[in-house]
């Protein structure tokens, strides 16, 4: 379990990285990501910062390469907000669980409406068959009366 100092350091990680890429960075690779949890080590001297970003994995990519290259630049801001007596080195990283998520999220999405339409079918098949049985119930001692 992580101990308390370095989960308020990386809380501090996050939104020092979060706060940067809105309003300081200017690499365009690194727009709209979001950064979405941060892991620092028992002795504080890394820290992986997981981030998501919207555009499939060409995005993620670039994305990946721009906070890559600005890593130094977030360090020196984390070194004036967090008192230790080292600045984690920060690791970035594609953060896969929300991935994960938004494809468990459309696969039920898909069981559901194959669902619906399997019972939508149903029950058209049963409609179906209580006519057929409703017009087998007619009497045929009532045709030979009329005729």
């Amino acid at each position: 379990m992580a101990s308390r100092r370095t989960l308020k350091a990386a809380e501090a990680i996050r939104e020092v990285v979060a706060t940067s890429i809105l309003t300081d960075v200017k690499d365009q690779r690194v727009r709209g990501a979001t950064i979405t949890q941060v892991d620092v080590s028992g002795d504080m001297r890394q820290a992986k910062v997981y981030f998501m970003i919207l555009g499939g994995e060409a995005k993620e990519r670039n994305a990946l390469r721009g906070l890559q290259s600005a890593a130094g630049f977030f360090q020196r801001k984390v070194a004036r907000r967090i008192d230790a007596r080292y600045t984690p080195t920060l690791h970035f990283a594609v953060d896969e669980g929300v991935k994960n998520l938004m494809e468990i999220s459309r696969i039920l999405a898909e069981e559901k409406s194959r669902r619906e339409e399997t019972e939508s079918s149903e029950e058209v098949e049963e409609e179906m068959e209580d006519e057929l049985e409703t017009d087998d119930e007619i009497d045929p001692s009532d045709d030979e009366e009329e005729g």
